[in-house]
C-alpha cells in the first residue's frame, strides 16, 4: 500500500508539536505497509520549513524512505485542476465569495488519488470534501 504524505505530518514531527510522537508512529505504521511519496508541492513546502535546508530534507527523506515524486504528469494535473474548479464553484454558489483554499491542496489530493492507496494528512476534513473516495489517515 503506498501512502503519500502531507507536509503538516512532517513539518510538525520535525518541530516536535504535540502530535510529533504520533505523527512519527502513523509514518513508521504506514511504511511498514509499503512505499511512502510525497507531491513535488510537499518537497517545495518542506523546504520552508524553519531550520530546513536542502541537505536536511534530502537526509530526512533518504532516511525515512520517502520518495520525492516530483514530476507529477497530466492526470495528478488535470484532476487537480477539477477538484479546484469545483471547489471554486460550491463556494461562490453559497455566497461564501470567493475561493480561500490554495490550489497546492488539490494538488496533494490529486497526487494522493492518482499515484497512492491513501493520503497521511492532519487536515483530513479539508481533503475529504474535494476527495471523497480518496482514503484519508488519520
Amino acid at each position: 500500500m503506498r501512502t503519500a504524505v502531507d507536509s503538516n505530518v512532517i513539518v510538525a514531527l520535525w518541530s516536535r508539536e504535540p502530535t510529533a510522537s504520533r505523527m512519527a508512529k502513523l509514518l513508521r505504521d504506514a511504511r511498514a505497509a509499503g512505499p511512502l511519496a510525497i507531491a513535488a508541492p510537499v518537497w517545495a513546502e518542506l523546504h520552508a520549513a524553519p531550520g530546513a535546508t536542502d541537505e536536511f530534507v534530502a537526509r530526512f527523506l533518504a532516511d525515512t524512505g520517502i520518495e520525492a515524486d516530483l514530476d507529477l504528469g497530466e492526470a495528478v494535473w488535470y484532476r487537480a485542476a477539477m477538484a479546484h474548479a469545483a471547489y471554486a464553484k460550491r463556494r461562490r454558489a453559497s455566497a461564501g465569495g470567493e475561493p480561500k483554499r490554495l490550489l497546492i491542496d488539490f494538488l496533494v489530493g490529486a497526487h494522493a488519488q492518482e499515484r497512492a492507496d491513501r493520503l497521511l494528512t492532519l487536515d483530513a476534513q479539508r481533503y475529504r470534501g474535494a476527495f471523497g473516495d480518496l482514503r484519508i489517515e488519520p
